[in-house]
């Protein structure tokens, strides 16, 4: 990426410039620049546009123009001004709460407090080392499905295996449930939630929301699906406070997270409703399935096509996990650092949240620019990544710049160079991912279980694999050939 004009580290004290100041791409009446923009090319589209008119530009989505931002350091300011500064944007909100994911992720304000604090009890540390015995079960699963596959000659969808995976595992974690999606490719539950997926991220992008007065064949099936998913887990909910009741331990060591869910919203004075119980676990199993699966899916890509970095990884898992498949204990999942390093570098190349929507809920300014209160703001958050003036060599897979973040000296200028101040996998400030260290295990657990069974090869060219946005950003396909391990 060409290097960006530089900004201020900090927004300006006064305002110089106004949003029609802004340069920005040439938009039509009424629709703005809606029709050049492809919902599941979003991000490459706000990208382009950062390369052409700079870090701070603005377009329009109907007759309402929406500022964004491809400054890192504004961003990271931005990110530390929520909640109370900035809301997540009305548009991402709305389409999540239609589709009844109505919990932490889409909450503001002090109903994002109270409901923070319920997930949080959820997602400790100790509670994610308490789920190993599970992580390993379903990893080793999925193991066994390819050792099977690759004995019998058979392709192996990948992809389609992560999403399984990451759905098995995201179910088994948030609400004890083993559904073996893995197993059965025709699952309802995992259909309706990648389906749900697509909605979302299409009525994201949507300049009009149509479908409050009239309802095309796709959203009438979007409403079905979201109510089987309702149904669905409110199931999940009344078995879990089932077995709570038959088992009082449970309540003081929940085994999973709805569990936990259940148990603290049961709690006396508790001020929790089963709704957010029921919204909270519908979005941990669409923040675990997506996010988990695309992550994986990138990283494999990256390691396939660097063949060094990828004998680099297999070597520490190698010596870390020992004998063993798979890691054993957690324990040994904590000592990948390499292998963290790496997922953090294909994280950096390929985010699988390259944006971030606001909406801004009082006038401020930002940069320079004056931004009236109710303005739309997308962080594009993927500029600063691939740019070499931040990142030198920015297109080469690299996790050894991780590495030498963690162990360079903690000096002013240090901390300002270090990579994890320019690029944001889990969101900074006080929104900052309630789940990521539950994902940098699942990563760990799945990657070193490849790298220890597994020869990957790309059956195709790397560079004819095409970016897809639909609320997370994932590959189109992932055409990976696995081998039994040669040595």
């Amino acid at each position: 990426m060409n290097e960006m004009p530089a900004t201020a580290d900090a927004p300006a004290a006064r305002a110089t410039r106004r949003l029609d100041d802004l340069p920005g791409p040439p938009s039509l009446p009424v629709i703005g620049n809606a029709a050049g923009v492809r919902p599941t090319e979003l991000h490459r589209t706000l990208e382009g546009w950062a390369r052409r008119y700079g870090p701070l530009y603005r377009f329009r989505l109907g007759r309402e123009p929406v500022l964004v931002v491809a400054d890192h350091r504004l961003i990271a300011e931005l990110l530390r001004d929520r909640p109370d500064g900035l809301a997540r944007s009305r548009a991402v909100r709305k389409a999540i709460d239609e589709a009844g994911v109505g919990g932490v992720f889409s909450a503001e304000g002090d109903r994002w407090r109270r409901q923070r604090r319920l997930v949080m009890r959820a997602m400790t540390p100790e509670a994610v080392r308490h789920f190993f015995p599970t992580m390993a079960r379903m990893t080793e699963r999925l193991m066994r499905r390819w050792q099977r596959a690759v004995d019998a000659g058979r392709p192996i969808p990948v992809a389609r295996d992560l999403k399984a995976w990451a759905m098995d595992l995201t179910l088994a974690l948030s609400m004890g449930q083993d559904i073996d999606a893995l197993d059965h490719d025709d699952d309802p539950l995992q259909r309706d939630v990648e389906s749900m997926f697509r909605t979302i991220g299409r009525r994201m992008a949507m300049p009009i929301r149509y479908w409050k007065w009239f309802k095309l064949p796709v959203d009438r099936e979007a409403e079905r699906t979201m109510a089987r998913i309702g149904e669905r887990v409110a199931g999940f909910v009344a078995q879990t406070r089932a077995r709570l009741d038959a088992d009082p331990a449970l309540r003081r060591q929940p085994s999973n997270l709805l569990e936990a869910l259940v148990a603290a919203r049961d709690e006396p004075g508790s001020e929790f409703t089963d709704e957010d119980v029921i919204g909270n676990a519908i979005t941990l199993v669409f923040a675990g399935e997506d996010t988990a699966a695309n992550t994986l899916a990138w990283l494999l890509h990256l390691l396939a096509t660097n063949p060094d970095a990828a004998a680099r990884a297999r070597r520490e898992a190698d010596a870390i996990v020992g004998p063993h498949p798979l890691p054993d204990a957690f324990d040994r999942l904590e000592r990948l650092d390499y292998l963290e390093a790496a997922a953090l570098e294909s994280m950096r190349l390929k985010p699988v949240a390259p944006l971030a929507g606001f909406e801004v809920l009082r006038d401020r300014t930002i940069g320079d620019v004056a931004v009236p209160k109710g303005t739309r703001v997308f962080g594009v958050l993927r500029c600063a990544a691939l740019d070499d003036a931040h990142f030198p060599d920015a297109a080469r897979f690299d996790p050894e710049r991780w590495l030498r973040d963690s162990a360079s000296a903690h000096g002013a200028q240090d901390a300002l160079d270090a990579p994890s101040r320019k690029v944001f996998p889990f969101g900074a400030g006080p929104r900052l991912c309630p789940g990521r260290y539950l994902a940098i295990a699942e990563i760990r657990m799945a990657a070193s279980m490849v790298l220890r069974n597994f020869d990957l090869a790309f059956d195709d060219d790397p560079a004819s694999i095409r970016e897809v946005f639909a609320l997370t950003m994932g590959p189109d396909r992932l055409p990976i050939h696995l081998s039994r391990r040669a040595d």
